[in-house]
């Protein structure tokens, strides 16, 4: 079956001719039929950009918010079932906790704890040349006194010192420590002794709130 193309153009174009003053409805078939898929596009991409464009953007919204909740959910769900052994790690926690805390002295043990460390130099035979407490520094949940001492004696004596103070049964360290030898095989240590004691109500009231009054500060910051 042959087919004149030259023919089919020019009767094509034709049917392009002659439609000013005409009613679309008159028109012959494929004006119409390019006006009706140009309308339709039209209709596509003013669709898209005033309305589905945003339904599209909800959607995604939706799909990452639903990806959160199902990371939530599986999380808790581990947390359920794992709860048990959660719960017992807590427990265990807590009385660490709460034998670290025993180990700090209150406000008023301070003075017996200062007599102990120096009754540990001097049981030892050590010769304290230096004792001097420095001044407390208050931290978020303890306090931290400094004492500046120095002592002198034997090497084995020094070092028997030393580890007494990591054996006590308040927590002591010993810090920026010194040593130098003198006459005699004579030792002497200086160094900085820390111990730390629970805060009082009055110095934990005060935190509490330099802590409040610093997250509202950030709180206005970050408007």
């Amino acid at each position: 079956m042959n087919i004149d193309l030259k023919q089919f153009f020019e009767d094509l174009s034709g049917q392009f001719r002659g439609l000013k003053g005409r009613q679309p409805g008159m028109w012959p078939l494929a004006p119409r039929v390019l006006c009706a898929a140009g309308v339709a596009a039209a209709v596509v991409v003013a669709g898209y950009f005033l309305y589905w464009s945003g339904q599209f953007d909800e959607q995604d919204q939706l799909a990452q918010q639903e990806t959160h909740l199902r990371d939530e959910y599986r999380a808790k769900l581990a947390q359920a079932i794992n709860f048990d052994t959660l719960k017992a790690q807590k427990l265990q926690v807590d009385r660490y906790v709460e034998r670290l805390e025993k180990q700090l002295p209150n406000k008023s043990e301070m003075a017996a704890l200062l007599s102990d460390i120096n009754q540990a130099g001097v049981g030892r035979g050590l010769q304290f040349e230096l004792f001097k407490p420095g001044q407390v520094v208050v931290k978020d949940y303890y306090a931290e006194l400094p004492i500046a001492i120095k002592v002198s004696g034997s090497y084995h004596d020094v070092g028997a010192f030393a580890a007494d103070m990591a054996h006590m049964s308040r927590i002591v360290t010993l810090n920026d420590m010194t040593l130098s030898a003198g006459k005699d095989n004579v030792l002497t240590l200086e160094a900085t002794a820390k111990t730390y004691r629970y805060l009082d109500p009055d110095e934990a009231a005060a935190q509490r709130a330099a802590r409040d009054k610093s997250k509202n500060k950030k709180k206005g910051g970050a408007k």
